[in-house]
């Protein structure tokens, strides 16, 4: 405690030396100024008699300050020889002390005497400067944790190894932790896992049932094989858990989907996962929809890229949908300009990943006037395909949707940058049908009729020839009669 206490004892006593030191030094300052001034009076009245009596004076202030100095000294001589130091040297310390103790008291002084902003002083912003896209994703993410935390499945704990020389994906599936009882009688549970590849389902690997447990340590590995790092990025891993019933079919009671685009295969994966609730399809959430906006004035480009989509809604018996995304651009008017614009068919993936761009021509004066329509799809062989949720971006989205509102102005004031986005799928409206559509349906429906008109003309010309045809086989036979009678 003396040695921590010695250091800062020794740079108080430098302190004070030198604060007297100043002290001293200015007074006397003072003293030879007014000796100066009193001499140029006096040299001023007495004329050629004054400057020997003024070469006495500098004499003295020259003797006062060579005696102010060996005081210093003198004063500073111990510390000196102590510390095997000039005299000099320690004026030099002292003086940097000083310095940097004012400097480190001034930023102190800054630090906490410094207004702290209001909590309240971002409500200043405009409307139009809330609800930013950005803080889309949150807002969703929010609210599936809160749909987990009311229906809790448990968690899984599993480990991913990629070798990229002979094309092989490891999982283990370690453990499974909190599991819901589904046996009411006893609280417990007889947990399997199965294990497989979206969208292709096969091959298929299940783990052991460990009876009456719920929370199963398994330890097993499975192997995917002959799977290229590029089919990875249309690849979703699920781990699905099952309660084993004996006399019928198992009870799936939640499942982990992990798509494989998102997860970084260079090395070793290994973590915890919340296991989700089967989607009956009540859900209302329909998905995520990540795409890309840049706009160039120069040349009127807009290029829009559409990324990738996650956790859509099953649309399918199977459990899967085959999704694609429609690309609509609508005038003020809410009449379609040019042709609709349609991504390629991700088949059985609820977490599709295009990576696909489209350009649409659009002067500067109408990106302000134009709507921009994007609709996620299940396809279907046979009819159009299936709305799952749509987004619309433009600027006259400020009151509909806010996030396209955003997206848009944001591309908008970047130019020539590529603005990326996640959106939440809205819920789809029926769709009303474009001019071009009507006009081409109408056209179908008039042709239609005609042919129909046509059938039943030629249907009334062969019945005329018929009834003409019937009698003249009756004047006939009528007159093989009359003959036969004869």
């Amino acid at each position: 405690m003396v040695l921590s206490l010695r250091p800062l004892w020794l740079v108080c006593l430098l302190v004070l030396v030198a604060a007297a030191h100043l002290a001293a030094t200015d007074s006397d300052i003072d003293d030879s100024a007014r000796v100066r001034r009193d001499t140029e009076e006096a040299a001023a009245e007495e004329g050629e008699a004054g400057s020997g009596e003024e070469e006495n004076v500098l004499e003295k202030t020259k003797h006062k300050m060579e005696d102010l100095e060996h005081k210093a000294e003198d004063a500073l001589a111990p510390v000196a020889e102590k510390l095997h130091v000039k005299p000099w040297m320690i004026l030099a310390a002292i003086a940097t002390a000083v310095v940097i103790l004012l400097a480190v008291g001034g930023w102190c002084a800054y630090r906490f005497l410094k207004k702290k902003k209001p909590k309240g002083a971002e409500d200043g912003l405009d409307e139009d400067e809330k609800d930013l896209v950005g803080n889309e994703e949150e807002q969703a993410e929010e609210i599936e944790e809160a749909a987990k935390n009311e229906e809790f499945k448990g968690k899984i704990h599993y480990r991913l190894e990629y070798d990229f020389t002979t094309q092989e994906l490891k999982v283990t599936v370690i453990e499974c932790s909190d599991l819901p009882p589904t046996d009411w009688s006893t609280g417990l549970t007889d947990p399997f896992v199965k294990v497989y590849l979206l969208p292709d389902k096969k091959p298929k690997y299940e783990t052991k049932v460990h009876r009456k447990n719920l929370n199963p340590k398994f330890d097993q590995t499975f192997i995917f094989k002959n799977l290229p790092y590029v089919d990875t990025f249309d690849k979703t891993l699920v781990f699905a858990v099952y309660d084993y019933d004996r006399f019928s079919s198992s009870d799936q009671t939640g499942e982990f989907q992990l798509p494989l685009n998102q997860v970084d295969l260079a090395g070793p994966v290994q973590e915890w996962k919340d296991l989700a609730p089967v989607d009956d399809g009540s859900n209302q959430y329909l998905g995520d929809l990540c795409i890309s906006l840049r706009y160039v004035p120069s040349s009127g480009k807009l290029t829009v890229a559409v990324l990738e989509a996650r956790k859509l809604k099953k649309m399918d018996i199977t459990g899967a949908s085959d999704p694609y995304v429609k690309l609509k651009l609508f005038d003020a008017k809410q009449k379609r300009i040019g042709k609709k614009k349609k991504t390629s068919v991700k088949s059985c993936n609820l977490n599709p990943y295009w990576n696909e761009s489209f350009v649409f021509i659009i002067d500067e004066m109408d990106m302000k006037r134009v709507t921009l329509e994007m609709t996620v799809c299940d396809y279907d062989l046979i009819g159009g395909g299936d709305p799952i949720g749509k987004i619309k971006l433009g600027w006259s989205q400020n009151k509909e949707y806010k996030p396209g509102f955003k997206h848009w102005k944001e591309a908008l004031e970047n130019p020539r940058r590529p603005i990326i986005k996640w959106h939440v799928l809205q819920d789809p409206e029926p769709e009303e049908e474009d001019d071009k559509d009507k006009k081409d349906k109408d056209k179908k429906k008039d042709k239609d009729k005609k042919d129909k008109d046509k059938d039943k003309d030629k249907k009334d010309d062969k019945d005329k020839k018929d009834d003409k045809e019937e009698k003249k086989d009756e004047k006939k036979d009528d007159k093989d009669k009359k003959d036969a009678k004869k």
